[in-house]
């Protein structure tokens, strides 16, 4: 086992070895930045702040995510001279976005400069931005889409009534929509009403941030892009054109420092992290002994277990990852409180249920704090209604509460290029004979089964319902206010009573501190990375299936589709996927909100 890791880590090394110009000699790099005294430091988003960061083969690469920055730049030393931010063309979502921008707004309101470079910046990045940073930049070819916050929505009516294709979906909750992608060529009225509640908190939160952040009145400007670079600057959306060498240099001269360290998101030179990332992924966190909050991450699709099929990709959330994960930190005596970082769509209902009960048992020992990401959208909040309290961003999108069922019949297409389907049922009684084909993708639903499906999807929903006032600690007719698939976002939904407090994952962590009895400057430890080398080679089969999965994935001509497919697209696919694994009802969010 021992030859096995070196010669692992050995070929591992042979590949990340830098080239000879990226060595550093005597007392200045190949760049000639002095490599001691004060620094500018630098966080590199070109990448995005993805909750689950970067990975490779090997398992996840520690400080790449979200968290990861959180923790980053609040732990920022007090003598700081100055931040350089370089955000590339990246995209943020508005639910991170909106907490890098608050907490590094707090860095600048302390008098510490922060340059900001990007090649573009679109809706999220620039309000992130306009609340971070001292001073924007922005490339001479790049520009601001600022254009407003819209919906793209996707009905596949039309197009399933040429091809023939049976469309069988029940709902419940009237404003949960399950079944209007593909039964309406546009929203119902209820829909609407939910989906357009939740782009007016979403472009209330984003106007009044950019203002705030600017410190000028843009309402007008902010709706009518794109823009380019040097139509930016004369509307004041950002203070000057230039490349990111440029940028970087006029930082360290505001910060009054000769070099520049790099403290998030990797060096030019060492984007990828390198051999370095790789032994930290696989030596793991440093956690034992030391009484810590521990971070959890919950980002993706929720289904039972691994695998994905096709288009899977991505592990999700899993019962079983996630599941043994809170079982090992309920047992674990130092860890003193867990926060849950979600940011979820939902999925399966079973999953969700299994996970709730688990959560419940956690926090019945030690404090369990849930931060909401981009959202937590049924069952996505199914896991968050389990917190002891919920923090949000006013730009999460949260509830959707509500369950969804269905299959699609392909009979008649499949007729029409000659290929015919036979249903042949044991039981000679009619009803019993057409239940019997009930999952069969050939066969649509009679009337009976119809029925037995939704008496089945109410039994899930109303237990959901009782999940969230037990979870809540609400009564029943203010859950059901919130309820029937209602989507809203952070500040409507703390109105509502599903959240608690507007804030990102800093403020659950602090909060999670003090209910733990922890100090301020107490330990805070990411755990349960999945997909670890070490995991795998110890004998961890859940693990060794996800690392078996990641290198299939890299060869596997459906996911190299998957991943040319447009975002709204992988999403769907993503949240609706417990369906095509086998699971009959899932409790997800019927349309993919990408908010642009």
């Amino acid at each position: 086992m021992k030859q096995l890791v070196v010669l692992c880590l050995a070929f591992a090394f042979a590949l990340s070895l830098p080239a000879c110009d990226g060595r550093k000699f005597f007392g200045a790099d190949k760049n000639g930045e002095s490599l001691t005294g004060p620094a500018l430091v630098e966080l590199n988003l070109s990448k995005g702040v993805a909750e689950r960061g970067a990975s490779t083969l090997f398992g996840p690469i520690p400080g790449t995510g979200h968290s990861d920055l959180v923790e980053t730049i609040v732990g920022l030393d007090p003598e700081t001279k100055g931040l350089f931010i370089r955000f590339g063309s990246a995209h943020v979502g508005f639910g991170n976005a909106s907490e890098i921008g608050r907490l590094l707004k707090a860095v600048r309101d302390r008098n510490i400069p922060i340059t900001c470079h990007a090649d573009g910046l679109d809706n999220s990045t620039l309000l992130l931005a306009s609340l971070a940073c001292s001073e924007i930049w922005i490339s001479p070819a790049g520009g601001v889409d600022s254009v407003g916050i819209a919906f793209s929505l996707m009905f596949g009516k039309e197009v399933l009534e040429k091809l023939g294709v049976g469309v069988d979906f029940l709902q419940v909750g009237k404003y949960k929509g399950a079944k209007e992608p593909y039964t309406r060529n546009e929203p119902s009225p209820e829909a609407r009403e939910s989906l357009e509640e939740t782009l007016r908190d979403l472009r209330t939160a984003w106007v009044a941030g950019i203002v705030e952040g600017r410190g000028k009145p843009l309402e007008p400007a902010l709706e009518d892009g794109p823009y380019t670079a040097n139509a930016a600057k004369e509307i004041g959306l950002i203070d000057a054109v230039g490349y990111v060498d440029e940028a970087r240099d006029k930082a360290k001269e505001a910060a009054g420092v000769k070099r520049t360290e790099v403290v998030f998101g990797g060096s030019p030179q060492d984007e990828g992290g390198g051999v370095s990332g790789l032994l930290r992924s696989i030596s793991g966190g440093a956690s034992e002994g030391v009484e810590h909050v521990a971070i959890v991450r919950a980002s993706g699709a929720i289904t039972m277990g691994g695998g994905g099929g096709l288009f899977g990709g991505d592990d999700g959330i899993t019962e079983s990852g996630l599941g043994k994960t809170i079982t090992q930190l309920t047992d674990d005596d130092d860890v003193k409180a867990v926060v849950l970082r979600i940011d979820s769509p939902g999925g399966s209902a079973l999953a969700s249920d299994l996970l709730w009960h688990k959560l419940m048992k956690l926090r019945k020992k030690k404090p369990l704090i849930v931060s909401v990401g981009g959202m937590a959208a049924s069952g996505g909040y199914y896991l968050a209604c389990a917190g002891d309290r919920i923090f949000a961003e006013s730009t999460s999108i949260v509830g959707s509460i509500g369950v969804v069922a269905g299959k699609f019949a392909l009979h008649d297409p499949l007729a029409k290029v000659g290929i015919h389907t036979v249903t042949l049922p044991a039981a000679k009684d009619p009803i019993r004979a057409k239940r019997a084909s009930y999952m069969s993708p050939f066969d649509s639903w009679d009337d009976a089964t119809r029925a037995k499906v939704l008496a089945g999807m109410t039994a899930i929903y109303d237990t959901f319902v009782a999940r969230i006032v037990e979870g809540r600690g609400l009564d029943i007719e203010t859950v059901q206010r919130a309820a029937e698939g209602r989507i809203s976002g952070g500040i409507t939904a703390k109105d509502r009573k599903l959240v608690d407090e507007i804030g990102g994952l800093d403020d659950a962590v602090r909060y999670a501190k003090e209910k733990a009895g922890l100090p301020a400057d107490g330990k805070a430890r990411v755990r349960g990375q999945p997909g670890g080398l070490m995991e795998m080679l110890t004998g961890d089969r859940d693990a060794a299936a996800r690392a078996a999965q990641r290198a299939q994935a890299a060869v596997d001509p459906f996911t190299k589709l998957a991943e040319a497919l447009p975002e709204e697209a992988r999403v769907w696919w993503a949240s609706a996927r417990p369906m095509s694994e086998g699971e009959t009802m899932i409790t997800a969010l019927p349309f993919v909100l990408i908010a642009r």
